[in-house]
């Protein structure tokens, strides 16, 4: 058992204040320390404004030993470390002014935790220890508070876990921590983690099919989309949905005001085509974010975020920058329910791929936090959806999204260069887009698969043309997303493949029933998966920086 000691910081004439008292004359802790439970329950005499707070123990990583660090959201690399490592901040070149280190931490974590500290890592919502096939999991019971984020240093050898209550002023009894742990294999420890939840069931157990980012962006027309639907007659068997991703509407934010240049007929006239295909019919909404060129944000400057100086508050960079219209004002939850209502229902469509979740949750504001905030924006999603239709997420803090979106992507976005762009090789932040990271996510992040939610590893490829990638380095990418998730979607114009092309979309379509065992990282670039099929046992090996497949 694990000697916790309370730390709790708060905020006094101005300044931040550290107190390990268990009572004193603003408030009482009441914490109970159990095997496999750890609550702690404030109890304020008076108002005051929190920070944050932790239990703090003594314990070593040793060097047989890894911590699991989940990323902040769904594009946050994650990984298994061990105790000489460095998880790195944010690219130095991005620290020369306040607005370049906004621009490369904006959809990260990196303004509120630590990086670049050898030894010292942290992540959110749960965590665990592994030496060999042994886990010790921890994991959060209760984010709607603030996020739970588990830290060890090991120069210290302190283990932490701490809740970002920043924001917030205590006026009544407010639950600070609660946290299960659990030990055991693999398997065991996140089926106990997630079955002690009681989530919602996802509404699906696979997807498999066509979304449109990866060839044209946002460069698509009705032509496009209807020609790539037809292409997909080749598979249609093994089809079950046809996702329109960003690109019909004028600007972002002004969902409803489609771009009749290139969609004519309008995007009911889609949804139509694609259901008569016999699929489900998805669409691409960023439901928080507005271009700062839209309609929107022209016309209601009072529904935008402001930062604590008053000034309108970048959610995003894409598209020449956007703003984030505010849960929090009742005209913006009409508005987003209005849009739901004709997507949904006028138009048609069975699943909304919604991105760029993060940004409604950067900072406190409403005395809450910025896990409370992002709790209730994704209750206010689920409520405008509805029960019946589907929700994928994407850029989302995981925790939130635990029993409320039927899939999630739990990866960054897929490159079209294997090796990736130049700016991938200078570590900008751990959410840019690389096929590499996208790999090690859906590895790292198979336990959530089937037990949350449908894992979305983003695309894989088969095609020749706009692409930089070996045909290995494509099965590769097909081979993992198979494997280890159940939202199998690629961005190619299928009709455009020869025999060899369409053999493995079929066979990547169809869900994989292997039991993984195990999958380790024998040294810094080569991941093991040891698995059972109906042929057996096998190791599949891969070189992740090159794509190479050593061994199946």
């Amino acid at each position: 058992m694990y000697n916790f000691v309370p730390v709790l910081t708060f905020i006094k004439d101005g300044k931040k204040v550290k107190s390990d008292k268990l009572e004193n004359e603003l408030y009482t802790l009441d914490i109970s320390i159990n095997e496999g439970e750890l609550k702690c329950v404030l109890h304020p005499k008076r108002e005051f404004q929190l920070f944050s707070f932790a239990l703090e123990a003594k314990r070593a990583l040793d060097d047989d030993e890894v911590f699991f660090v989940n990323g902040f959201q769904s594009w946050s690399t994650c990984q298994e470390c061990k105790k000489g490592d460095l998880v790195a901040d944010v690219v130095s070149l991005a620290n020369i002014s306040p607005f370049t280190r906004r621009l490369a931490t904006m959809s990260g974590d990196y303004h509120f935790t630590t990086y670049g500290e050898q030894g010292r890592f942290h992540s959110f919502t749960y965590t665990y220890f592994r030496r060999g096939d042994f886990l010790e999991l921890f994991g959060s019971a209760n984010e709607r508070t603030g996020y739970t984020i588990f830290e060890i240093e090991g120069r210290r050898g302190i283990f932490r876990i701490t809740k970002d209550v920043e924001g917030v002023t205590a006026k009544e009894d407010y639950e600070l921590l609660n946290v299960r742990s659990f030990k055991g294999t693999y398997d065991e420890v996140f089926d106990s983690y997630f079955s002690s939840l009681n989530l919602r069931k996802p509404k699906i157990e696979h997807l498999s099919g066509y979304t449109s980012w990866y060839n044209y962006f946002q460069k698509i027309d009705e032509r496009i989309i209807l020609r790539d639907l037809d292409g997909l007659d080749r598979a249609k068997e093994d089809v079950s949905i046809f996702q329109v991703d960003d690109g019909y509407e004028t600007y972002v934010g002004d969902w409803l005001d489609v771009d009749r240049r290139k969609f004519p007929n309008g995007m009911k006239n889609i949804a139509d085509k694609i259901h008569a295909k016999g699929y489900l019919a998805g669409i691409w909404i960023a439901p928080f974010s507005v271009q700062r060129v839209s309609k929107i944000a022209k016309e209601h400057p009072d529904w935008l975020i402001r930062n604590k100086k008053g000034k309108k508050e970048w959610g995003c960079f894409a598209w020449g920058g956007a703003y984030t219209i505010d849960i929090y004002n009742p005209q913006v939850r009409e508005y987003i329910k209005h849009f739901f209502d004709v997507i949904l229902n006028d138009w048609g469509y069975d699943m909304v791929k919604l991105d760029f979740l993060y940004s409604e949750a950067t900072e406190p504001r409403c005395n809450k936090s910025r896990g409370q905030i992002m709790c209730e924006a994704m209750d206010f999603l689920r409520e405008c959806v509805g029960e019946e239709k589907l929700i994928l997420g994407c850029g989302m803090p995981l925790g939130p999204g635990f029993g409320v979106v039927d899939a999630c992507r739990i990866s960054c976005d897929v490159d079209l260069d294997y090796d990736g762009k130049f700016y991938n090789k200078f570590g900008v932040n751990r959410e840019i887009p690389s096929a590499q990271n996208a790999i090690n996510n859906t590895i790292y992040r198979r336990h959530l698969n089937g037990r949350v939610f449908c894992n979305d590893p983003d695309v894989f490829f088969l095609r020749d043309d706009n692409l930089t990638f070996t045909w290995e380095q494509k099965e590769l990418l097909a081979t993992v997303n198979n494997m280890f998730g159940d939202v199998l979607f690629v961005s190619d114009n299928a009709g455009d493949y020869g025999d060899k092309e369409l053999a493995m979309l079929k066979k990547s379509f169809v869900r994989n029933s292997a039991d993984v065992h195990s999958t380790y990282m024998t040294d810094s670039e080569v991941f093991e998966i040891k698995y059972t099929d109906d042929s057996g046992d096998h190791t599949f090996a891969f070189n992740i920086k090159t794509g190479k497949i050593i061994s199946r």
